[in-house]
């Protein structure tokens, strides 16, 4: 944990950007009968039946005090779907950058083995020596602060029923490029201090003894 908050608290620097990281299922939802369209002073009606159109994974990348985040929809959440976007990362979204601070969750696939099971060896170094990785400890994915985008993109973008892959994908570019647009910043708060204060009980005991001279 500690490890984390030291890296939240850095200063920012745009020639070493900080990535959190982060992937969630998600629902294919369709509708089994055509929603009444909205009213003046009244909201759409949707029946509460739908169809389930089948399972992706949305990986979202976030750099939070740069404010700028890179989403992403694939159809499963493999060791090659995790390597394909960390390329991505690298190649695309930071292609001038020596090296990227980055954060996440110790999910199975998130390892620099994915990649050598990816891309060949070469190519695969060449990708990991451009990652500084730091983990979450198990439990503690909250420090993750791609969870907060996370919760951001749902609020706004998928708290309703989206049927297919190509719209979930049209409509989460929308969102990640008007967040983008408007420079959408994260400011962590909780520090290691505050760690220390709060999850006091979580820390072992020592008996201080005074000494005399």
């Amino acid at each position: 944990m500690a490890d984390i908050l030291d890296i939240y608290e850095m200063p920012y620097n745009p020639e070493v950007p900080v990535v959190c990281m982060d992937e969630k299922p998600y629902q294919l939802l369709g509708e089994t009968r055509e929603p009444l369209p909205m009213r003046p002073g009244d909201t759409q009606k949707t029946d509460s039946e739908y169809v389930r159109k089948g399972l992706c994974s949305i990986f979202v990348f976030v750099e939070p005090l740069g404010g700028v985040r890179h989403v992403s929809v694939r159809e499963h959440r493999t060791a090659v779907d995790w390597a394909e976007e960390i390329r991505y990362l690298v190649d695309v979204s930071y292609p001038d950058r020596d090296k990227i601070i980055l954060v996440m969750d110790n999910l199975n696939t998130h390892a620099l083995s994915s990649l050598y099971k990816t891309f060949p060896a070469p190519e695969a170094r060449r990708i990991a020596k451009k990652l500084e990785i730091h983990y979450t400890p198990k439990h503690g994915s909250w420090l993750d602060i791609a969870e907060i985008e996370l919760n951001v993109m749902t609020r706004q973008c998928l708290s309703r029923r989206i049927a297919d892959i190509v719209l979930l994908r049209q409509e989460l570019a929308a969102w990640e490029g008007n967040r983008n647009e408007h420079t959408a910043c994260i400011q962590w708060q909780f520090t290691t201090d505050n760690a220390r204060t709060k999850l006091v009980s979580l820390y072992p005991k020592f008996d201080v003894v005074v000494k005399n001279n």
